[in-house]
């Protein structure tokens, strides 16, 4: 199979879907890797790193969509890619569907086969392409809250972890996923005192027992909620629902009760965010002021740090990828019913029941 790389182009995404060890992976197993000049830079590897591997480089984007059978990315395609995918073509990346009617409309008039790495699960129902990204994802949330709570980033001017006689700073957390566990480690280390929100009883007994002393983890009711944002200082939005836009949880009247100068950092945004006022910022331009709240909506958070992010998703992608040219879509998804669950659009038709319900689409359940 031809398997192809085209360099990211969302602002200030500078991962690459492969990395030199896993094209020298794909080229040792029989398959032909074709890479967008530069689409290493970002990540730490030349071109010709990429050519060392054994894969041959493109000209343009255009090339490589134009030759490969399957394209391997990061991000979803924009809409500067949408004509270049191409019927039958295989697309494994993350898509985040149910955030995006026009994407979802752009991927269903191409025909394409369109495998979402974080709607893949393994065989304790977790979701092992999204795990990687989730865990980068949670901690830099914390590192960027604490840098947007200075003063001259418009943040109350608080120190997340206080000093001696002075005390930490509040942080609430809203679901106790990887993010949400990921950013609880980092908060309480950094000395803050950390209130986590969650639904399942289960998980929160669990992270109960793991987490430091300094860590809270609570059950998510409307009032404990409302309460506990009231005085906090930085609020991270970590809920997820696979596959399915992220529910509300904090609504604009919520944010009206909350202390000017309080940060929010919505985890969620590539699901359509788990904050009523939410909409996705960029790298470039990472905050906006709503009610007198900060809001951090960057809607691709572990792109700021390329190097650790795409040899974190290629450890967890490759055997995925390898599957795929190896055996076809069709095949690598019959004898692995849990990669299966990653189908998302098939052949003009939605594979996957939170994509088909969010859109009122029929679901086409006999994909493999």
């Amino acid at each position: 199979m031809i398997v192809g790389t085209p360099k990211e182009i969302k602002n200030n995404e500078a991962r690459v879907g492969l990395n030199p060890a896993s094209v020298k992976a794909l080229v040792l197993a029989g398959h032909e890797v074709i890479v967008e000049k530069g689409a290493g830079f970002g990540s730490g590897y030349s071109d010709n790193d990429f050519k060392a591997a054994g894969a041959r480089l493109c000209p343009d984007a255009q090339a490589v969509y134009a030759e490969a059978e399957m394209i391997v990315k990061v991000k979803e395609p924009l809409e500067a890619e949408y004509q270049l995918i191409r019927d039958g073509q295989i697309v494994f990346t993350y898509f985040h569907f149910a955030s995006s009617n026009k994407l979802t409309e752009a991927m269903l008039n191409s025909k394409a086969v369109c495998i979402a790495y974080e709607t893949v699960e393994d065989s304790e129902g977790r979701l092992p392409l999204l795990i990687p990204m989730s865990e980068v994802a949670g901690r830099m949330s914390i590192q960027q809250g604490a840098k947007y709570l200075e003063k001259p980033q418009q943040g109350k001017g608080i120190l997340l972890g206080g000093v001696a006689g002075v005390s930490p700073a509040k942080v609430v957390i809203i679901g106790g996923g990887v993010v949400g566990t990921e950013a609880a480690k980092m908060a309480a280390g950094l000395g803050a005192n950390v209130i986590l929100f969650d639904i399942n009883l289960n998980r929160l007994r669990q992270l109960g027992e793991i987490l430091p002393a300094n860590v809270t983890p609570l059950y998510s009711s409307h009032d404990s909620l409302t309460k506990h944002l009231a005085d906090c200082d930085l609020v991270i939005g970590a809920v997820l629902v696979p596959g399915a836009k992220a529910p509300k949880i904090i609504t604009r009247s919520m944010l009206k009760q909350m202390e000017k100068g309080t940060v929010i950092v919505d985890v969620a945004v590539d699901q359509g965010g788990c904050i009523e006022t939410c909409k996705p910022t960029t790298h470039e331009n990472p905050i906006f002021i709503e009610e007198g709240i900060v809001h951090y909506c960057v809607a691709n958070i572990p792109g700021a740090v390329p190097i650790t992010s795409t040899n974190a998703l290629n450890n967890a992608t490759l055997k995925y990828v390898l599957a795929l040219a190896n055996k076809g879509w069709k095949k690598a998804c019959q004898d692995d019913p849990l990669l299966a669950k990653g189908l998302n659009i098939i052949d003009g038709k939605a594979t996957h029941k939170a994509i088909a319900d969010t859109f009122s689409l029929s679901l086409y359940e006999n994909a493999v």
